[in-house]
Protein backbone atom coordinates (compact mmCIF):
# COMPACT_ATOMS: atom_id res chain seq x y z
CA UNK A 1 0.00 0.00 0.00
CA UNK A 2 1.18 3.99 -0.75
CA UNK A 3 -0.08 6.71 1.16
CA UNK A 4 -2.63 7.73 -1.69
CA UNK A 5 -4.01 4.34 -1.48
CA UNK A 6 -5.53 4.90 2.06
CA UNK A 7 -9.20 5.69 2.34
CA UNK A 8 -9.04 8.01 5.80
CA UNK A 9 -12.41 8.35 7.60
CA UNK A 10 -11.80 10.65 10.68
CA UNK A 11 -14.23 10.17 14.12
CA UNK A 12 -13.71 13.34 15.19
CA UNK A 13 -14.25 17.00 13.77
CA UNK A 14 -16.08 19.99 14.66
CA UNK A 15 -18.31 22.29 12.94
CA UNK A 16 -18.57 26.26 13.74
CA UNK A 17 -22.37 26.37 13.45
CA UNK A 18 -23.57 28.69 10.85
CA UNK A 19 -25.93 31.64 11.84
CA UNK A 20 -28.88 30.59 9.77
CA UNK A 21 -28.63 27.18 11.38
CA UNK A 22 -32.38 26.68 12.73
CA UNK A 23 -33.75 28.56 9.65
CA UNK A 24 -35.11 25.46 7.59
CA UNK A 25 -36.10 23.87 10.66
CA UNK A 26 -37.73 26.14 13.27
CA UNK A 27 -40.96 28.71 12.48
CA UNK A 28 -42.67 31.51 14.47
CA UNK A 29 -41.94 31.43 18.78
CA UNK A 30 -39.86 28.46 18.45
CA UNK A 31 -37.17 30.22 15.86
CA UNK A 32 -37.43 33.52 17.65
CA UNK A 33 -36.53 31.99 20.61
CA UNK A 34 -33.56 29.81 19.18
CA UNK A 35 -29.86 30.44 19.96
CA UNK A 36 -29.06 33.76 18.34
CA UNK A 37 -25.72 34.58 16.02
CA UNK A 38 -24.62 37.88 16.85
CA UNK A 39 -21.34 40.20 15.95
CA UNK A 40 -19.91 42.83 18.72
CA UNK A 41 -18.28 46.53 18.06
CA UNK A 42 -15.20 45.06 17.71
CA UNK A 43 -16.49 42.54 14.87
CA UNK A 44 -16.01 39.64 16.90
CA UNK A 45 -19.13 36.74 16.45
CA UNK A 46 -20.67 35.46 19.48
CA UNK A 47 -23.46 33.31 20.62
CA UNK A 48 -26.72 34.31 22.95
CA UNK A 49 -29.11 31.62 24.28
CA UNK A 50 -31.40 31.79 27.25
CA UNK A 51 -29.13 34.77 29.00
CA UNK A 52 -26.09 32.75 28.41
CA UNK A 53 -23.42 34.23 25.59
CA UNK A 54 -21.26 32.24 23.93
CA UNK A 55 -18.27 33.43 22.05
CA UNK A 56 -16.05 31.93 19.21
CA UNK A 57 -12.68 30.71 20.77
CA UNK A 58 -9.57 31.17 18.17
CA UNK A 59 -8.15 27.90 18.81
CA UNK A 60 -11.67 26.01 17.89
CA UNK A 61 -11.38 27.38 14.11
CA UNK A 62 -7.54 28.19 13.64
CA UNK A 63 -6.93 26.15 10.58
CA UNK A 64 -5.40 27.53 7.58
CA UNK A 65 -4.15 30.32 9.48
CA UNK A 66 0.19 30.77 10.28
CA UNK A 67 1.05 29.18 13.55
CA UNK A 68 2.05 32.18 14.93
CA UNK A 69 -1.63 33.64 15.11
CA UNK A 70 -2.47 30.80 17.04
CA UNK A 71 -4.58 32.08 20.23
CA UNK A 72 -7.66 32.35 22.18
CA UNK A 73 -9.32 35.54 21.66
CA UNK A 74 -12.77 35.21 19.85
CA UNK A 75 -13.18 35.18 15.84
CA UNK A 76 -15.78 36.39 13.40
CA UNK A 77 -16.82 34.29 10.65
CA UNK A 78 -14.85 35.93 8.73
CA UNK A 79 -11.20 35.10 10.01
CA UNK A 80 -12.34 31.51 9.37
CA UNK A 81 -11.69 29.38 6.48
CA UNK A 82 -15.14 28.60 4.68
CA UNK A 83 -15.05 24.89 5.50
CA UNK A 84 -15.18 25.57 9.05
CA UNK A 85 -19.22 26.70 9.15
CA UNK A 86 -20.00 25.94 5.39
CA UNK A 87 -20.97 22.58 4.13
CA UNK A 88 -19.95 23.02 0.44
CA UNK A 89 -16.24 24.41 1.41
CA UNK A 90 -16.00 21.51 4.16
CA UNK A 91 -16.08 19.01 1.69
CA UNK A 92 -13.26 21.10 -0.40
CA UNK A 93 -11.41 20.95 2.99
CA UNK A 94 -11.98 17.22 3.19
CA UNK A 95 -10.86 16.23 -0.11
CA UNK A 96 -7.59 18.54 -0.26
CA UNK A 97 -6.37 16.58 2.97
CA UNK A 98 -7.81 13.17 1.24
CA UNK A 99 -10.16 12.69 4.03
CA UNK A 100 -13.29 10.19 3.23
CA UNK A 101 -15.54 11.03 5.50
CA UNK A 102 -15.99 12.73 8.95
CA UNK A 103 -18.14 13.13 12.28
CA UNK A 104 -18.86 16.19 13.45
CA UNK A 105 -19.42 17.79 16.75
CA UNK A 106 -21.08 20.73 17.42
CA UNK A 107 -19.37 24.05 18.77
CA UNK A 108 -21.84 26.92 20.13
CA UNK A 109 -23.87 24.31 21.61
CA UNK A 110 -21.10 22.46 23.27
CA UNK A 111 -19.95 19.02 22.42
CA UNK A 112 -22.58 17.08 24.82
CA UNK A 113 -25.07 19.77 23.49
CA UNK A 114 -24.25 21.54 27.43
CA UNK A 115 -25.91 25.24 26.31
CA UNK A 116 -29.41 23.32 26.51
CA UNK A 117 -28.77 21.51 29.32
CA UNK A 118 -27.86 24.69 30.78
CA UNK A 119 -31.14 26.72 29.67
CA UNK A 120 -33.86 27.65 32.21
CA UNK A 121 -36.30 26.75 30.32
CA UNK A 122 -36.15 23.14 29.26
CA UNK A 123 -39.29 22.88 27.28
CA UNK A 124 -37.56 25.10 24.83
CA UNK A 125 -34.29 23.47 25.23
CA UNK A 126 -35.96 20.61 23.96
CA UNK A 127 -37.21 21.81 21.00
CA UNK A 128 -34.29 23.48 20.16
CA UNK A 129 -31.90 20.43 20.73
CA UNK A 130 -34.34 18.59 17.97
CA UNK A 131 -34.47 21.28 16.40
CA UNK A 132 -30.22 21.10 16.37
CA UNK A 133 -30.16 17.32 15.63
CA UNK A 134 -32.77 17.71 12.28
CA UNK A 135 -30.53 20.49 10.72
CA UNK A 136 -26.97 18.10 11.94
CA UNK A 137 -28.38 15.08 10.33
CA UNK A 138 -30.71 16.25 7.15
CA UNK A 139 -28.85 19.30 6.11
CA UNK A 140 -25.27 19.13 7.33
CA UNK A 141 -24.26 15.69 7.35
CA UNK A 142 -27.32 14.73 4.31
CA UNK A 143 -26.02 17.32 1.52
CA UNK A 144 -23.57 15.06 1.13
CA UNK A 145 -24.50 11.42 1.65
CA UNK A 146 -21.55 8.84 2.82
CA UNK A 147 -19.66 11.68 3.45
CA UNK A 148 -20.74 12.57 6.98
CA UNK A 149 -21.28 10.24 10.05
CA UNK A 150 -24.65 11.99 12.04
CA UNK A 151 -23.86 12.34 15.63
CA UNK A 152 -26.69 13.78 18.05
CA UNK A 153 -27.50 15.20 21.40
CA UNK A 154 -29.59 14.15 23.75
CA UNK A 155 -31.79 16.18 26.58
CA UNK A 156 -30.80 13.55 29.21
CA UNK A 157 -32.40 15.99 31.62
CA UNK A 158 -35.66 14.42 30.95
CA UNK A 159 -35.36 10.29 30.29
CA UNK A 160 -38.60 10.16 28.40
CA UNK A 161 -37.83 12.87 25.70
CA UNK A 162 -34.01 11.01 25.48
CA UNK A 163 -35.54 7.66 24.81
CA UNK A 164 -37.92 9.51 22.46
CA UNK A 165 -34.76 11.74 20.74
CA UNK A 166 -32.95 7.68 20.79
CA UNK A 167 -35.66 6.12 18.77
CA UNK A 168 -36.26 9.87 16.32
CA UNK A 169 -32.62 10.11 15.18
CA UNK A 170 -32.39 6.34 14.65
CA UNK A 171 -35.31 6.46 12.00
CA UNK A 172 -33.19 9.21 10.23
CA UNK A 173 -30.27 6.96 10.20
CA UNK A 174 -28.09 8.12 12.99
CA UNK A 175 -25.90 5.89 14.69
CA UNK A 176 -24.31 8.18 16.83
CA UNK A 177 -24.79 10.39 20.45
CA UNK A 178 -22.69 12.50 22.38
CA UNK A 179 -22.64 12.57 25.80
CA UNK A 180 -21.11 14.18 28.41
CA UNK A 181 -18.83 11.81 30.23
CA UNK A 182 -19.97 12.73 33.65
CA UNK A 183 -22.93 14.04 34.28
CA UNK A 184 -22.44 15.17 38.07
CA UNK A 185 -21.23 18.39 35.83
CA UNK A 186 -24.46 18.97 34.48
CA UNK A 187 -26.24 18.94 38.08
CA UNK A 188 -28.04 15.35 37.39
CA UNK A 189 -26.87 11.85 38.31
CA UNK A 190 -24.01 9.87 37.91
CA UNK A 191 -23.45 7.49 34.94
CA UNK A 192 -23.80 4.70 37.55
CA UNK A 193 -27.08 5.78 38.84
CA UNK A 194 -30.41 4.01 37.98
CA UNK A 195 -32.00 6.89 36.28
CA UNK A 196 -29.73 6.12 32.99
CA UNK A 197 -30.36 2.34 32.41
CA UNK A 198 -33.68 3.46 30.31
CA UNK A 199 -31.13 5.44 28.23
CA UNK A 200 -28.52 3.04 27.77
CA UNK A 201 -30.89 -0.02 27.33
CA UNK A 202 -32.43 2.29 24.18
CA UNK A 203 -28.81 3.24 23.10
CA UNK A 204 -28.13 -0.60 23.00
CA UNK A 205 -30.95 -1.69 20.95
CA UNK A 206 -30.16 0.67 18.74
CA UNK A 207 -27.00 -0.28 18.14
CA UNK A 208 -25.55 3.20 18.75
CA UNK A 209 -22.33 4.61 19.54
CA UNK A 210 -21.91 6.74 22.87
CA UNK A 211 -19.35 9.24 22.05
CA UNK A 212 -17.41 11.18 24.85
CA UNK A 213 -15.30 14.08 24.22
CA UNK A 214 -12.25 15.63 26.02
CA UNK A 215 -13.21 18.31 27.78
CA UNK A 216 -17.17 18.01 28.01
CA UNK A 217 -16.63 16.88 31.54
CA UNK A 218 -14.17 15.88 33.72
CA UNK A 219 -11.89 19.05 33.75
CA UNK A 220 -8.59 19.54 32.38
CA UNK A 221 -6.26 18.79 35.32
CA UNK A 222 -3.75 21.59 36.07
CA UNK A 223 -1.66 22.56 39.09
CA UNK A 224 -2.71 26.29 39.54
CA UNK A 225 -3.96 29.37 38.05
CA UNK A 226 -0.33 30.31 36.90
CA UNK A 227 0.34 27.28 35.09
CA UNK A 228 1.42 28.35 31.42
CA UNK A 229 -1.44 27.28 29.05
CA UNK A 230 0.69 24.84 27.12
CA UNK A 231 1.07 22.38 30.17
CA UNK A 232 -2.22 22.74 30.73
CA UNK A 233 -2.73 21.54 26.51
CA UNK A 234 -0.06 19.27 27.01
CA UNK A 235 -2.13 16.90 29.40
CA UNK A 236 -5.57 17.49 28.00
CA UNK A 237 -5.41 13.72 26.05
CA UNK A 238 -4.48 12.33 29.92
CA UNK A 239 -7.66 13.72 31.12
CA UNK A 240 -9.78 11.33 29.30
CA UNK A 241 -8.54 8.33 31.60
CA UNK A 242 -10.83 9.75 34.81
CA UNK A 243 -13.90 9.24 32.75
CA UNK A 244 -12.75 6.14 31.09
CA UNK A 245 -12.09 4.97 34.08
CA UNK A 246 -15.85 5.85 35.19
CA UNK A 247 -17.01 3.92 32.22
CA UNK A 248 -15.64 0.79 32.45
CA UNK A 249 -16.52 0.12 36.09
CA UNK A 250 -20.36 0.99 34.81
CA UNK A 251 -22.36 -2.49 35.12
CA UNK A 252 -24.34 -1.68 32.37
CA UNK A 253 -21.59 -1.75 29.93
CA UNK A 254 -21.47 -5.03 29.26
CA UNK A 255 -25.41 -5.52 30.67
CA UNK A 256 -26.71 -3.84 27.89
CA UNK A 257 -23.42 -4.73 24.93
CA UNK A 258 -23.10 -0.59 25.15
CA UNK A 259 -20.48 0.74 22.15
CA UNK A 260 -18.44 3.58 23.48
CA UNK A 261 -16.05 6.12 21.47
CA UNK A 262 -13.57 8.23 23.34
CA UNK A 263 -13.40 11.38 21.10
CA UNK A 264 -10.38 13.23 20.69
CA UNK A 265 -8.76 10.96 23.85
CA UNK A 266 -5.24 9.51 22.09
CA UNK A 267 -3.91 6.20 22.57
CA UNK A 268 -0.46 6.13 23.82
CA UNK A 269 -1.40 6.59 27.49
CA UNK A 270 -4.01 3.30 27.15
CA UNK A 271 -1.79 0.65 27.48
CA UNK A 272 -0.49 1.42 30.92
CA UNK A 273 -4.28 2.57 32.09
CA UNK A 274 -5.36 -0.72 31.07
CA UNK A 275 -2.21 -2.52 33.23
CA UNK A 276 -2.66 -0.23 36.04
CA UNK A 277 -6.37 -1.32 35.84
CA UNK A 278 -5.68 -5.54 35.93
CA UNK A 279 -3.51 -4.84 38.91
CA UNK A 280 -5.78 -2.74 40.73
CA UNK A 281 -8.29 -5.27 40.46
CA UNK A 282 -6.33 -8.13 41.54
CA UNK A 283 -5.45 -6.52 44.47
CA UNK A 284 -8.63 -4.90 45.49
CA UNK A 285 -11.45 -6.93 44.06
CA UNK A 286 -11.77 -8.96 47.13
CA UNK A 287 -12.98 -5.64 49.26
CA UNK A 288 -14.19 -3.73 46.44
CA UNK A 289 -16.60 -6.57 45.44
CA UNK A 290 -16.11 -5.27 41.49
CA UNK A 291 -16.73 -7.64 38.82
CA UNK A 292 -16.54 -7.95 35.02
CA UNK A 293 -18.43 -10.32 33.89
CA UNK A 294 -15.78 -12.58 34.24
CA UNK A 295 -13.33 -10.55 32.37
CA UNK A 296 -10.13 -9.26 33.18
CA UNK A 297 -10.95 -5.18 32.88
CA UNK A 298 -8.29 -4.85 30.18
CA UNK A 299 -10.62 -7.63 28.53
CA UNK A 300 -14.14 -5.36 29.23
CA UNK A 301 -12.13 -2.02 27.83
CA UNK A 302 -11.05 -3.73 24.77
CA UNK A 303 -14.19 -5.00 23.94
CA UNK A 304 -16.41 -1.95 24.03
CA UNK A 305 -14.46 1.16 23.85
CA UNK A 306 -12.94 2.34 20.33
CA UNK A 307 -9.88 4.83 20.41
CA UNK A 308 -9.13 7.35 18.34
CA UNK A 309 -5.65 9.04 17.51
CA UNK A 310 -4.89 12.28 15.57
CA UNK A 311 -0.75 12.04 15.74
CA UNK A 312 0.44 8.96 18.16
CA UNK A 313 3.41 7.53 16.96
CA UNK A 314 4.14 5.82 20.52
CA UNK A 315 1.11 4.11 20.01
CA UNK A 316 1.05 2.82 16.82
CA UNK A 317 3.96 1.27 17.76
CA UNK A 318 2.61 0.18 20.53
CA UNK A 319 -0.83 -1.07 18.97
CA UNK A 320 -0.38 -5.14 19.96
CA UNK A 321 -1.25 -3.56 23.17
CA UNK A 322 -4.75 -2.34 21.94
CA UNK A 323 -7.51 -3.86 20.27
CA UNK A 324 -6.54 -3.07 16.74
CA UNK A 325 -10.19 -3.44 15.90
CA UNK A 326 -11.28 -0.57 18.03
CA UNK A 327 -8.56 2.33 16.67
CA UNK A 328 -9.48 5.13 14.15
CA UNK A 329 -7.94 7.86 12.88
CA UNK A 330 -9.38 11.65 13.51
CA UNK A 331 -8.46 14.43 11.88
CA UNK A 332 -9.95 17.12 14.47
CA UNK A 333 -10.47 20.14 11.98
CA UNK A 334 -10.20 22.96 12.40
CA UNK A 335 -8.88 22.67 15.87
CA UNK A 336 -5.21 23.91 16.68
CA UNK A 337 -4.51 20.24 16.66
CA UNK A 338 -5.20 19.36 13.24
CA UNK A 339 -2.31 18.89 10.74
CA UNK A 340 -4.66 20.00 7.73
CA UNK A 341 -4.07 19.87 4.84
CA UNK A 342 -1.02 17.48 5.56
CA UNK A 343 -2.72 14.81 7.56
CA UNK A 344 -2.41 11.51 5.29
CA UNK A 345 1.71 12.65 5.55
CA UNK A 346 1.86 12.82 8.59
CA UNK A 347 -0.11 9.77 9.15
CA UNK A 348 1.92 7.83 6.71
CA UNK A 349 4.92 8.60 8.54
CA UNK A 350 3.13 6.98 11.82
CA UNK A 351 1.79 4.02 10.20
CA UNK A 352 3.61 2.78 7.15
CA UNK A 353 5.38 0.17 9.33
CA UNK A 354 1.90 -1.96 10.03
CA UNK A 355 0.28 -4.28 8.09
CA UNK A 356 -1.97 -3.25 4.62
CA UNK A 357 -4.90 -4.93 6.87
CA UNK A 358 -4.13 -2.96 10.29
CA UNK A 359 -3.43 0.05 7.77
CA UNK A 360 -7.34 -0.83 6.52
CA UNK A 361 -8.94 -1.23 10.01
CA UNK A 362 -7.01 1.76 11.51
CA UNK A 363 -7.74 4.53 8.49
CA UNK A 364 -11.55 3.23 7.63
CA UNK A 365 -12.49 -0.26 8.30
CA UNK A 366 -12.96 -0.08 12.44
CA UNK A 367 -14.80 2.89 12.01
CA UNK A 368 -17.63 1.97 9.52
CA UNK A 369 -18.24 -1.20 11.29
CA UNK A 370 -18.33 0.60 15.09
CA UNK A 371 -20.68 3.45 13.27
CA UNK A 372 -22.58 0.93 11.60
CA UNK A 373 -21.26 3.31 8.42
CA UNK A 374 -20.62 2.29 4.67
CA UNK A 375 -19.55 5.35 2.37
CA UNK A 376 -19.65 2.84 -0.23
CA UNK A 377 -23.19 3.01 -0.63
CA UNK A 378 -22.82 6.56 -2.06
CA UNK A 379 -19.23 6.45 -3.86
CA UNK A 380 -16.82 4.01 -5.12
CA UNK A 381 -14.36 3.11 -2.88
CA UNK A 382 -11.45 4.40 -5.90
CA UNK A 383 -13.50 7.77 -6.05
CA UNK A 384 -12.60 8.13 -1.76
CA UNK A 385 -8.91 7.18 -1.84
CA UNK A 386 -6.32 10.05 -0.78
CA UNK A 387 -5.05 10.65 -4.01
CA UNK A 388 -8.47 10.68 -5.90
CA UNK A 389 -9.91 13.18 -3.17
CA UNK A 390 -6.79 15.00 -3.87
CA UNK A 391 -7.28 15.53 -7.44
CA UNK A 392 -10.74 16.41 -7.45
CA UNK A 393 -9.71 19.55 -4.70
CA UNK A 394 -6.76 19.89 -7.52
CA UNK A 395 -9.33 20.01 -10.21
CA UNK A 396 -11.73 22.20 -8.02
CA UNK A 397 -8.89 24.92 -7.41
CA UNK A 398 -9.04 24.44 -3.75
CA UNK A 399 -6.43 26.71 -2.00
CA UNK A 400 -4.49 25.96 1.29
CA UNK A 401 -1.95 29.17 1.32
CA UNK A 402 -2.17 30.07 5.42
CA UNK A 403 -4.33 32.79 5.26
CA UNK A 404 -3.27 35.75 7.92
CA UNK A 405 -5.54 37.61 9.36
CA UNK A 406 -3.96 39.21 12.17
CA UNK A 407 -2.26 41.92 10.42
CA UNK A 408 0.45 41.16 13.65
CA UNK A 409 4.24 40.74 13.15
CA UNK A 410 5.78 37.57 14.45
CA UNK A 411 8.25 38.12 17.35
CA UNK A 412 11.79 38.54 15.98
CA UNK A 413 14.81 36.72 17.40
CA UNK A 414 15.76 37.92 20.90
CA UNK A 415 11.74 39.22 22.02
CA UNK A 416 9.92 37.81 24.41
CA UNK A 417 6.03 37.87 25.38
CA UNK A 418 4.53 36.87 28.64
CA UNK A 419 3.69 33.48 29.54
CA UNK A 420 -0.09 33.04 29.01
CA UNK A 421 -1.36 31.49 31.46
CA UNK A 422 -4.71 28.91 33.24
CA UNK A 423 -5.66 32.09 34.76
CA UNK A 424 -5.53 34.60 32.30
CA UNK A 425 -7.93 31.60 30.16
CA UNK A 426 -10.14 31.85 32.90
CA UNK A 427 -10.49 35.40 33.48
CA UNK A 428 -11.22 36.02 29.74
CA UNK A 429 -13.92 33.48 30.11
CA UNK A 430 -15.08 35.05 32.77
CA UNK A 431 -15.00 38.70 31.34
CA UNK A 432 -17.05 37.51 28.02
CA UNK A 433 -19.52 35.63 30.18
CA UNK A 434 -20.04 39.27 31.98
CA UNK A 435 -20.66 40.75 28.61
CA UNK A 436 -23.13 37.89 27.24
CA UNK A 437 -25.02 38.78 30.24
CA UNK A 438 -25.04 42.34 29.63
CA UNK A 439 -25.55 41.96 25.88
CA UNK A 440 -28.29 39.31 26.65
CA UNK A 441 -30.53 41.49 28.30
Amino acid sequence: MKMNDMVLVSVDDHITEPPDMFDKHLSGKDLETAPKFGTDEQGKSYWTYQGMYMPSVGLNAVVGRPLEEYGMEPNSLEEMRKGVYNVDERINDMNVNGVAASLNFGTCVGFDGGRFHKAPDKGLALKHLRAYNDWHIDEWCGTYPGRFIPCALLPTWDMDATVAEIKRIAAKGCTAVSLNENPTKQELPSIHNEYWNPMYKALAEQGMVTCLHIGAGNPVPHASMETPIEAWITTMPLSSSVGAADWLHLKALYEYDMKIAMSEASIGWVPYFLERADFSHSRHKYWTHNHFGGMLPSERFKKHFMLCFIDDAYGLKNLDQLNEDLVAYECDYPHSDTLWPNCPEHLWQQCKHLTDTQIDKITHLNAMKWFDFDPFKHHKKADLTVGALRAQASADGVDTTPTSMSGEKPLQEGETMRRITSGDLARMFAHHAQEGQRKAG
